[in-house]
């Protein structure tokens, strides 16, 4: 490459998007990382900067039109044109169909439809003049249904079309757009869903190891992984695909 690529994570304050943005600095990518507070995303761009990357923490509402578009232009004036995007912020508000309240359904579609929108719409005014782009939106198996789950199950479905749609659309510019779909990764978002069916969260990674083929529960770095191949210059004729990364065969 004759330039340093510039990598937005979005949700990368923990969990899978700080995997994803360390992954990224030790790929050699200038990586900003967005989250609501800024504190915590300053701490993860630290790091970086200590390990000897080129980070850079910044507050964003990906749900906020303004935040967004605020946000995406101080990532081109301070750190580089963004050319490589994660879709990962995300909250959960589960409940059953007849318990869930329309503020919860509400939220959930927002920031993970409306907020790929939006971030993914800033970005690719970058990667089409560039000519190179990589856009990776985090989907999940819970896009094959979910107990408990109705608003996040059709937020991460829907991110399997916008994924599709993106290719169609702007393959032709070399923007590829690909979803990985996570099966359990130990987070802090799994550790809540443990809290919220009343388990203690280890016997919660018990129960999901049994289920699981490679006999293993999975962790951030495994998506940081597929994230790292998807956004490679090596990876530039595999667009429109969604990837369960799940320890095993989903559908």
């Amino acid at each position: 490459m004759s330039t340093q690529r510039t990598a937005v994570v979005t949700g990368a304050a923990r969990g899978i998007g700080a995997a994803v943005a360390r992954r990224f600095a030790q790929d050699g990518l200038q990586v900003a990382i967005l989250d609501l507070e800024e504190e915590a995303c300053r701490k993860v761009a630290d790091e970086i900067t200590e390990a000897g990357g080129k980070a850079l923490g910044l507050s964003c509402d990906v749900t906020d039109e303004e935040s967004v578009a605020t946000a995406v232009a101080a990532v081109a004036e301070k750190l580089g044109e963004p050319t490589v995007l994660v879709n990962n912020a995300g909250i959960i508000r589960d409940n059953l169909l007849f318990k869930m309240s329309a503020s919860d359904w509400d939220q959930v579609v927002n920031v993970h439809l409306r907020g790929s929108f939006l971030v993914s719409r800033a970005c690719q005014a970058y990667m089409t003049q560039a000519g190179f782009g990589r856009i990776v939106n985090l989907s999940s198996t819970s896009a094959l249904g979910n107990r408990g789950q109705v608003n996040y199950s059709a937020a991460k479905a829907g991110l399997q079309g916008f994924t599709k749609t993106l290719a169609l659309e702007l393959g032709k510019f070399g923007v590829t757009a690909n979803a990985i779909a996570p099966g359990f990764i130990e987070t802090e978002m799994t550790a809540e869903t443990a809290a919220r069916v009343g388990m203690d969260f280890e016997d919660f990674k018990k129960a999901a190891t049994a289920q699981i083929p490679v006999g293993r529960s999975g962790k951030p770095e495994d998506i940081a992984h597929l994230a790292s191949f998807l956004v490679s210059e090596g990876a530039g004729f595999v667009s429109g695909q969604v990837i369960y990364a799940a320890g095993g065969p989903r559908d």
